[in-house]
């Protein structure tokens, strides 16, 4: 018998136990019998309910009255994914295509800095940016792209937040030290320096004079930023990647605007999320158990229906906004926090750090859990800072680790 198999069989003997219920617990009680005795819903359904994708109309529409728009997509400090997510508008594409021309995506299209920098200011419609801002080239484009866009919109988690990226800046030496590690200290590169640079190491320099003439490349910076630390921002819409119901709503604003004459959201306005938290959309059963060991999903037997947190899995779900539809945690994955936090939460994980904490057992009717107990059960989070800021640290107080110098 496994470790949750024993609590579950202690559970319902006791659940089994008669119990009279309290005189102002009458109505409940009797909720609860009429509910039991209601038929059992249909296979495959939960309860839950998903955060729609928005109706685009028809598939291919004429081009707009007034002409087609033009937007630009843009990849700065990210892995790509975002970029691969567009795709997900599956033949939609086709629609994108019919309203308006893509004068920049430099994986799929021809579009050149030099074309850009030739269009009228606020040329572009729409840019899409997403990755943060990890060096000069980054913020040179992001610039460029706001100067010649109506509206920017922070593509996906590192745009918004800084995602990924921004966890470099827990480096204490910056810039320098990741660059001193990558091109020296990594098995390959120790290798190579002391094959070939024994003397001295060779590393990238961002200039330098050759023949043909002056060659550079971007200045890495110590502080990896957000979108909106850099440029003005109009609309927001996280993930990542962003899922197919989020792009649908910000294709939708998109269309409306362009078609239809539409209002576009307010400024500031996040794409695709709901006012709850990623809690509220999934459909595990939570019965709020107290947590005394952390568990990675791989050490238990992941119950399908018990929410993850109650197994002792830590999930960043109470702290992190719905609209994803709970894709994650449905097929017995932790929610990692990549929508960032609901519009009430000022510090992500600070918020999910809070929210778990509240589950040791601490209260009066619980086992006495004193200092070194709590220390111990933290102890079993083999990287905190990087676990509840693994998307959002670039927005965090925190921003980045330094060093004081004497």
């Amino acid at each position: 018998m496994g470790f949750f198999d024993f609590f579950k069989k202690k559970k319902k003997a006791k659940a089994d136990e008669p119990k009279a219920a309290p005189a102002k617990e009458q109505p409940k009680a009797a909720a609860k019998a009429e509910a039991a005795a209601a038929p059992a819903p249909a296979a495959g359904k939960t309860g839950f309910t998903p955060y729609p994708a928005a109706d685009l109309g028809e598939l291919l529409p004429p081009a707009p009255a007034g002409g087609k728009i033009k937007i630009a997509i843009y990849w700065t400090a990210g892995c790509g994914g975002c970029d691969v997510s567009i795709l997900d508008t599956n033949e939609r594409v086709l629609t994108i295509a019919q309203f308006a021309d893509i004068v920049m995506w430099p994986v799929a299209t021809d579009g050149k800095e030099k074309d850009i920098e030739a269009l009228d200011d606020g040329a572009i419609t729409v840019s899409l940016i997403n990755g943060a801002i990890r060096n000069s080239e980054n913020e040179h484009m992001a610039k460029l792209l706001r100067k010649k866009s109506v509206l920017v919109v922070a593509y996906g988690t590192c745009a918004m937040f800084g995602g990924s990226p921004a966890l470099a800046n827990l480096v204490p030496g910056g810039a320098s030290e990741i660059l001193d590690y990558v091109y020296t200290k990594t098995p390959s590169s120790a290798a190579f320096q002391e094959r070939y640079h024994k003397d001295a190491a060779v590393v990238p320099k961002t200039v330098i004079e050759v023949p043909e003439g002056t060659l550079t490349l971007p200045v890495v910076y110590d502080t990896v930023k957000t979108l909106d630390q850099v440029i003005d921002v109009d609309y927001y819409i996280p993930g990542c990647p962003p899922q197919q119901e989020s792009i649908s709503h910000l294709l939708k604003a998109v269309v409306d605007f362009v078609y239809n004459g539409v209002a576009l959201p307010p400024k500031g306005a996040e794409i695709g999320v709901t006012e709850k938290c990623l809690c509220d959309e999934c459909p595990r059963t939570k019965e709020y158990a107290r947590i005394t060991k952390i568990y990675e999903p791989y050490q238990v037997n992941v119950d399908p229906e018990k929410c993850l947190m109650d197994q002792g899995i830590l999930c960043l779900g109470p702290a992190t906004v719905g609209g994803c539809n709970a894709k994650c945690t449905k097929v017995g994955q932790p929610c990692r926090g990549c929508y960032g936090p609901t519009r009430l939460v000022q510090e992500h994980g600070a918020s999910a750090l809070t929210a778990i904490a509240s589950l040791f057992p601490v209260l009066d009717d619980d086992p006495t859990c004193d200092e070194d107990q709590i220390i111990e059960i933290m102890k079993t989070v083999k990287d905190p800072l990087g676990y509840f800021y693994a998307y959002t640290l670039g927005k965090s107080l925190i921003k980045r680790t330094v060093v004081e110098e004497n």
